[in-house]
């Protein structure tokens, strides 16, 4: 058959991309377009073989060979097909397994049913030698690319680039076309709202039971640390007991200031509501509610109680073709599909209310409905913080660009630039 084939170890080919423009072989530390970069493997396979192209076939490590983002928009694409080995964590390092061996069976099984004339091999990996040699064996062409080292450095088998019939050097050139050095940055955190309350709380003065406790607690640890407390002081006649120290309220002295009976300081405006911080966000202590959530978050419907069967088939045909599975992407689609499945309007102004919080039963399914991209994996079952963040900040995005769209006038387009409050992810 007079077609190419393109076999790229994804791990060699942004491994050392990044070395070449980040310094290191992380791929975290760089931003790859993958639809810019299939293009350009494609464009340029084409006219080096000058043979149409069959297929580019992308081989990569994932955990569990789950399926990342990346994988996920890779293989919805045209004439792209995505093989996944394992990634596994060893001495503190993640390795590929199985990767080579895909690689081999490819190669090999492509040049034995004479499926393409040419094969384009990305890929620096010795171990693919025996196969490279198989599919000469069966007549097929094959080239050999490699990617421009950094530092002068040599990433390619000698072996491997002796065997192949053509070569050729992926330049930085080249590659800053689809793939770019990534800026290191702090967490795309939302802007924190100021709590004005909890403020108030936290500045007013204790009461005499919690400034006794606060005593208390000074001098146990004072006599911990060999230090004579006051009690002792008082033994041997002298009158120098230790300063109270404020420091930071606990709980119990907080609740003291709210508590019946408790003497009111001047400083605590009447309106002042005690709240605590849990997993579960900011939350009344004694909100009536789901789970101790106040009323009008706990009114809230989730998503789940809002999708009927057919939709929730639908949105997993959608998550399979097209939704690629950045969390930022997730928190978009999330809150698209809730916003539109709402049955009054006012549930969105109650929930805008309460930015930059998530009420915690719809911010839980959305971190659920997240792990399905795989944003799990490699992370002890746990989100990454940075993830997070962007998943709930694609979610009010989403949020904002619609209402502000429902509310604009006649014939105004609404766009980023509109985003009310001036949010930003």
């Amino acid at each position: 058959m007079d077609r190419c084939v393109v076999l790229v170890d994804a791990g060699y080919l942004l491994g050392a991309a990044a070395s070449l423009l980040a310094g290191e072989p992380a791929r975290s530390r760089i931003t790859v377009d993958h639809s810019a970069l299939i293009q350009g493997l494609r464009d340029l396979a084409e006219a080096d073989t000058e043979r149409p192209l069959l297929r580019i076939y992308w081989f990569d490590g994932a955990p569990d060979r789950v399926p990342q983002p990346e994988h996920r928009r890779l293989r919805v694409m045209p004439r792209v097909t995505v093989r996944l080995g394992a990634l596994t964590r060893s001495d503190g390092r993640w390795a590929q397994k199985g990767v080579d061996a895909a690689m081999h069976a490819e190669l090999t099984e492509l040049a034995r049913n004479r499926a393409c004339s040419d094969v384009v091999l990305v890929t620096g990996d010795g171990d693919l030698l025996p196969g490279l040699m198989s599919a000469k064996e069966h007549g097929v062409a094959v080239h050999l690319w490699a990617v421009q080292a950094a530092d002068g450095d040599y990433n390619q088998s000698e072996d491997l680039v002796a065997e192949a019939d053509e070569r050729r050097v992926l330049d930085r050139v080249w590659i800053t076309r689809a793939v770019r050095a990534k800026e290191l940055s702090g967490v795309c955190a939302p802007a924190p709202v100021p709590r004005p309350e909890i403020a108030a709380i936290l500045s007013a003065p204790l009461p005499e039971s919690a400034l006794a406790a606060s005593d208390e607690r000074a001098a146990d640890t004072t006599s911990r640390n060999g230090t004579p407390t006051a009690s002792a002081d008082a033994a041997t006649g002298t009158a120098s007991a230790p300063a109270p120290s404020k420091g930071v309220p606990t709980p119990k002295d907080l609740a003291g200031l709210r508590a019946p009976g408790l003497h009111q300081a001047p400083a605590t405006p009447a309106n002042a509501t005690l709240r605590w911080s849990s997993d579960k966000g900011w939350i009344d202590r004694s909100g009536q509610g789901t789970l101790g959530e106040p009323p009008e978050s706990a009114s809230l419907p989730t998503l789940a109680q809002l999708t009927s069967a057919e939709q929730r088939w639908a949105d997993r045909e959608e998550d399979i073709t097209t939704v690629g599975g950045d969390p930022f992407e997730v928190g978009q689609v999330f809150a698209r599909r809730w916003m539109e499945r709402l049955p009054e309007a006012g549930h969105v102004q109650n929930l805008s209310s309460m930015y930059p919080r998530i009420p915690h039963r719809i911010d839980g399914e959305l971190l659920r409905y997240a792990a399905r991209f795989g944003l799990l994996a490699h992370k002890d079952d746990q989100i990454d913080e940075h993830d997070r963040y962007a998943i709930r900040a694609g979610f009010w995005r989403e949020i904002d660009v619609r209402t502000a769209a429902e509310h604009a006038p006649a014939g105004e387009q609404s766009g980023p630039e509109g985003i009310r409050g001036g949010r930003t992810p």
